[in-house]
């Protein structure tokens, strides 16, 4: 081999070698922890400088003229297009059975008794940042020699205070054998429901981690448990992340790895699955064809609220069986993909009507459905994306509840590279995305049993 032929190989190679090592080190790349401010939120006529830092009781009471004024646009709701013979919810929400969901609504559901029910634990609201945030808070009855633990519970879009319902008695009813019980605590975000929205853009996830932060500060809370699915799952990584020295550990029902390397495996999971996940839950991956499909079917409304959140509040706002039909329609795909090819949505396998409008009342009671969407298209601005925050590893004990009819699937091997402690991974058989809501008791369970295996830790890193 002559000598420029071997200087040409070694460039080669070289070259070969370092764009080798460049490109591991952009898809390894790990973010520094991003310094927030605390932002004032509210409108700036209000940013003085003594800050309320009152927490005030509070009660749903909606007056009767908003409950008229709903009736009243129920009942002018023009004739439905009927669905296309033998479809039933592969365009979308069926309209036979709105038509149902509707007459339920207009002629069964009694709003007084349901306020009435909503009302049952303790409501508080305060001042963090300029926004009014509400949040129940039940501390556990019964206590005899047990610790409290404050758990956060948090939810996401589509959801509400509402879901947590059937699960807070589950965490505050001390468990035979179990030297802890749970205090919880679970806000309405910011623009959602009962909670104020931000007077001007940029309230992403991220600060939306700093507000919570500051409301468990101000109900006393140095350390603390963190429990979220959906966006409340992804604010409640960030605490995590940002916050590690006020998180005792976090519970989540959606765990996520949004960068370049988990990605990347996923898609190559995608063909060959053996690659990062054990042989039973490989069916839990998406093959390469129906991860594309997936993708064009079902995420055109995150589009739509990531960009232009507020033209599509106009219509829903203005039409509650409108509102009806869009939330319903996400509450029998997120439940359960295969809810699209049954005559009644397969819904009410799991909820009832009165359940699906408990969860729709409180968005359009509170008119607060455009403001709720805005969190997409603030987390997805380039400004909040530069964060990074979601990126940032999380080195908490944290244990992953995953649902069978969850949106989204990461295997262990990739939430390792995010969780560092993942302590606890289990699997469900059954559930989807709205786990508090529809499968409590086995949500409650498996947060025992995770805190458990916390408090164990922090037991043994704080005797070293």
């Amino acid at each position: 081999m002559s000598i420029p032929v071997k200087i040409f190989l070694l460039a080669i190679t070289v070259f070969v070698v370092g764009l080798a090592i460049y490109l591991n080190q952009i898809i390894s790349y790990v973010p520094e922890k991003p310094i927030l401010e605390e932002i004032w939120w509210g409108p700036d006529s209000e940013n003085i400088l003594e800050n309320d830092t009152s927490i005030k009781p509070f009660k749903i009471s909606i007056p009767n003229k908003v409950i008229e004024d709903l009736k009243r646009r129920i009942n002018q709701v023009r004739p439905f297009t009927p669905p296309l013979e033998g479809v039933q919810q592969q365009y979308g929400m069926n309209t036979n059975l709105l038509k149902e969901f509707i007459e339920f609504w207009n002629t069964k559901y009694d709003w007084k008794e349901r306020q009435e029910y909503l009302n049952q634990y303790p409501q508080f609201t305060t001042k963090i940042q300029g926004l009014n945030i509400h949040f129940i808070r039940v501390k556990p009855s019964k206590v005899t020699n047990q610790r409290v633990l404050p758990l956060l519970i948090l939810h996401g879009w589509g959801g509400s205070i509402r879901e947590f319902y059937d699960l807070i008695p589950l965490l505050t009813t001390p468990q035979s054998g179990r030297n802890f019980v749970f205090e919880v605590i679970v806000p309405s975000l910011p623009g959602f429901a009962f909670s104020q929205a931000a007077s001007k853009p940029g309230l992403g996830v991220a600060h939306m981690a700093v507000i919570f932060k500051n409301l468990m500060k101000r109900l006393g809370y140095e350390k603390y448990y963190l429990q979220g699915g959906d966006w409340g799952g992804v604010i409640t990584s960030i605490m995590a992340a940002l916050y590690p020295e006020h998180v005792l550990g976090l519970h989540s029902n959606m765990c996520i790895v949004n960068s370049l390397k988990a990605n990347t495996k996923l898609l190559i999971g995608s063909l060959i699955p053996s690659l990062v996940v054990e042989e039973e839950y490989q069916d839990r991956l998406y093959p390469l064809n129906k991860l594309f499909s997936n993708i064009i079917e079902e995420t055109g409304y995150y589009h739509m609220h990531a960009t232009k959140p507020d033209t599509l509040g106009v219509a829903l706002q203005d039409s509650p069986v409108g509102f009806a039909a869009y939330m319903l329609e996400k509450f029998i795909t997120w439940t359960n993909p295969n809810f699209n090819k049954m005559t009644n949505g397969g819904i009410l396998k799991k909820y009832s009507y009165t359940q699906l409008l408990d969860n729709i009342m409180i968005y359009w009671l509170t008119n607060s459905i455009t403001t709720s969407m805005r969190i997409y298209a603030e987390s997805a601005s380039r400004a909040h994306i530069s964060l990074q925050a979601d990126k940032v590893p999380i080195e908490v004990p944290t244990a992953c509840a995953k649902f069978r009819y969850e949106v989204v699937y990461f295997p262990d091997s990739l939430l390792r590279e995010k969780f560092k402690q993942l302590v606890q991974s289990n699997h469900f058989n059954t559930g989807g995305h709205f786990a508090a809501f529809e499968e409590p008791t086995l949500l409650a369970m498996d947060i025992w049993k995770a805190v458990k295996k916390f408090e164990k830790i922090n037991k043994a890193s704080k005797d070293k």
